[in-house]
């Protein structure tokens, strides 16, 4: 079948709208980035609280930076999300949440849940 010239289209990306459950994944997968990264420096972190008591006071105190405080916020965010997310997945490999009603919802509820989790987190590093 020859594709003709006159086909549609579409060039302004606001136009888009991506439905819920593709929000969701792409969440995941942007989660799992951070998480990767972000561990990079909470593993500096931690090596450096380990060393001696005066690494811990400097951990301590750059905790104390709210750049920091943020960062360490986004990754704990992160993991939330792609935990519960993971969680998600596993469900639906055991064949729950697969059919396109039941889908949108599972993404609704992970993504809620996450989200009380990410205040949490905040209520926590602040």
């Amino acid at each position: 079948m020859a594709m003709t010239g006159e086909r549609p289209v579409n060039l302004d990306l606001t136009t888009f709208r991506f439905p819920i459950t593709a929000i969701a994944s792409i969440l995941h997968r942007v989660c799992g980035v951070i998480l990767f990264f972000g561990s990079f420096i909470l593993m500096a972190l931690l090596s450096l609280s380990l060393k001696n008591e005066a690494g811990f006071a400097d951990v301590l105190a750059l905790l104390d930076n709210w750049l920091v405080a943020f960062v360490v916020w986004g990754v704990l965010a992160s993991l939330a999300y792609h935990f519960v997310a993971g969680v998600k997945h596993l469900f639906m490999d055991m064949g729950y949440g697969e059919t396109l009603e039941s889908g949108p919802l599972f993404a609704k509820v992970s993504i809620s849940v996450a989200l009380v989790l990410m205040v949490l987190a905040g209520v926590w590093v602040w």
